[in-house]
């Protein structure tokens, strides 16, 4: 038994088309050359686009941005994808889709994963474009503020404070209050290694 949530891609040509269109699988498995399948692990967010058609035209149009399955937590199911997901966002129909998929770009546009954007944003996408209203763009304020309510978890996936030793007395001295807590990592590095950040005004 595996905790990670796997997708079935599949591509026919003029009939079917499932991709991710982001997301950071840990595994894949190539079934023949048309199909193949990835894994999230628990947790992780990514975007499931899907179209079909059929001699009349397009009979499905749909995009998921979808929290992968945690054990002991529920879970929406969703066709190609077991065992399922926390659904952020699922819109259908083509102008509604196109507009998720630019909103995506937006965000790359800032130097930001789209898996690691604040969840409550996919969410307001999904009610605003669901009733036809123009969603409020993604930040890098925002994006500050959603790092800081984490405490900064994108960046401990990769970096351990503990064996940060800076060379800066005040650097020693911030780290030293982020290890006591209050702090966290986007309170100092907002411009030091990642792209810059603008700083939120109000």
């Amino acid at each position: 038994m595996t905790d990670l949530t796997t997708v079935e891609l599949l591509w026919l040509e003029k009939r079917i088309e499932n991709r991710i269109r982001f997301g950071r699988a840990v595994a894949e498995q190539i079934i023949d050359r048309r199909r193949r399948i990835l894994s999230f692990a628990p947790g992780t967010v990514f975007a499931f686009v899907r179209w079909a058609s059929n001699d009349f035209g397009t009979i499905i149009s749909r995009v998921d941005i979808l929290r992968a399955a945690t054990p002991g937590q529920r879970y929406s199911t969703v066709p190609w994808v077991k065992p399922g997901g926390d659904i952020l966002l699922r819109l259908t129909g083509w102008p509604k889709v196109e507009r998720v998929l630019q909103l995506i770009d937006a965000v790359e546009a800032l130097d930001i994963h789209p898996a690691d954007v604040a969840l409550d944003y996919w969410h307001h996408v999904h009610n605003r474009l669901s009733v036809n209203e123009t969603p409020r763009p993604y930040t890098r304020a925002r994006h500050q503020a959603w790092l800081r309510r984490q405490d900064s978890v994108t960046c401990r996936g990769c970096h351990d404070a503990n064996a940060i030793n800076p060379k800066s007395e005040d650097g020693r001295t911030s780290h030293a209050m982020l290890k006591q807590g209050g702090v966290t990592c986007v309170d100092c590095h907002v411009n030091l290694v990642h792209p810059p950040a603008q700083q939120a005004r109000d």
